[in-house]
């Protein structure tokens, strides 16, 4: 019974790509600079399996014989954010960036998803989820409009008090938005984005709820599913390919959540693939330029790695990568275009062996399918045969 297990640290990038000056993401380099900037980093299991043999990290050892394989990877497909990333892992390369609104959405699609709602809106502005509930929550408990906000991503989000909105209502509004924003319109997520509490002390609650495109060509997901196999999602990977080739998923509240439910998942005799998104270094950290709370992310999760690893099974592969980077210690608070870091572990992986710089996220991708032997069309390629036993 085959497992592979690939945990995607969502935007814990290594290092500018080459074309990172083409999105303003210059000396960017999301672990390199998180570690100078904490003085150092403690994580000696990360440091064990490899890390530091990938880039220089300020307080992490290179390794002489890594626990696993390691390297990093390039990003073939134009973006540098959650949909175009994990598309990207699963086979779908975007050679046309994801629709953006860095001026708000065009007054044709806020006209027409009002109509369709019944309501005003209020926002349509790019902002900081956080930020705006806080300046606009006391108008929107008062006239009751959602808000509308946007990002540096390809993201529609729609805000509302529990109390105002109720979810059901709310995550209907974004199955309006995700049926209107295609073609022309299209954006990569519809994002319900709910939120409690009083004026002066707005908090967004776990009942965020993502609308994802259907993805563009087929993915390892659906190549694993038609062979009979399981794909068990963990966070928001169900949401990101819109449900598409999932047969098991369960959302999580945070890391720690997200950690438990792997665990869960490991410790069940279901042959195929867990895939899970830590979503917590970027959604809590890097967007809020918190370095000091992405580093206790990072040492957070380091501490779980050997239960995880005590937990693979003979024929499991454990592969621990990221998504894009989102350095919190520069200015921007955007995602940045990095190159991800991937290791992998298991008892049939060689210690030590080397993945070099990947071409693409889709080599992560092949790899699976080609360890779980299942045939396939995806576009990359494998590096099993290079670090296999």
């Amino acid at each position: 019974m085959k497992r592979a297990i690939l945990i995607v640290l969502d935007s814990v990038g290594i290092g500018e790509m080459p074309d990172a000056h083409l999105y303003g993401d210059v000396g960017s380099h999301t672990l390199g600079n998180i570690a100078k900037a904490v003085k150092g980093m403690d994580i000696p299991n990360l440091e064990a399996m490899g890390l530091a043999n990938i880039e220089p990290l300020e307080g992490v050892k290179p390794q002489e014989t890594p626990l696993g394989a390691y390297g990093k990877s390039a990003e073939l497909s134009v973006g540098k954010d959650t949909v175009t990333g994990h598309w990207e892992m699963a086979g779908v390369i975007l050679e046309k960036p994801l629709n953006t609104y860095p001026e708000g959405f065009s007054k044709e699609i806020m006209d027409a998803f009002e109509a369709k709602i019944g309501r005003k809106t209020i926002g349509n502005e790019v902002a900081s989820g956080t930020e705006i509930i806080e300046r606009l929550g006391d108008e929107h408990v008062k006239t009751g409009y959602p808000i509308v906000y946007t990002s540096a991503d390809s993201v529609f989000q729609i805000a509302a008090h529990e109390g105002v909105i109720p979810l059901e209502e709310l995550y209907r509004y974004c199955e309006i938005a995700r049926e209107m924003l295609v073609g022309d319109w299209q954006v990569g997520r519809v994002i319900a984005r709910p939120f409690t509490g009083e004026s002066g002390n707005y908090t967004r609650t776990s009942n965020r709820k993502d609308y994802s495109l259907d993805p563009f060509n087929k993915t390892i997901l659906e190549y694993v599913k038609e062979e009979g196999q399981n794909v068990m999602c963990v966070g928001k990977i169900e949401d990101v390919f819109n449900k598409i080739g999932v047969t098991h998923a369960v959302h999580t509240k945070n890391n720690v959540e997200g950690v438990v439910e792997t665990l869960n998942y490991m410790n069940q005799d279901l042959p195929g693939l867990i895939w899970s998104n830590l979503v917590d270094f970027d959604m809590k950290f890097g967007h809020r330029n918190d370095y000091n709370g992405y580093y206790n992310a990072i040492r957070e999760f380091d501490e779980k790695l050997p239960e995880i690893m005590k937990s693979l099974k003979e024929d499991d592969i454990l592969i621990i990568t990221a998504d894009h980077g989102c350095d919190p210690t520069t200015e921007s608070t955007d995602h940045s275009r990095e190159y991800i870091p991937i290791l992998v572990y298991g008892k049939n992986i060689k210690p030590g062996s080397t993945l070099g710089v990947r071409k693409t996220f889709s080599d992560i991708g092949k790899t699976v399918l080609d360890y779980l032997e299942i045939e396939n069309d995806l576009y990359g390629e494998s590096f099993l045969k290079e670090i296999q036993k």
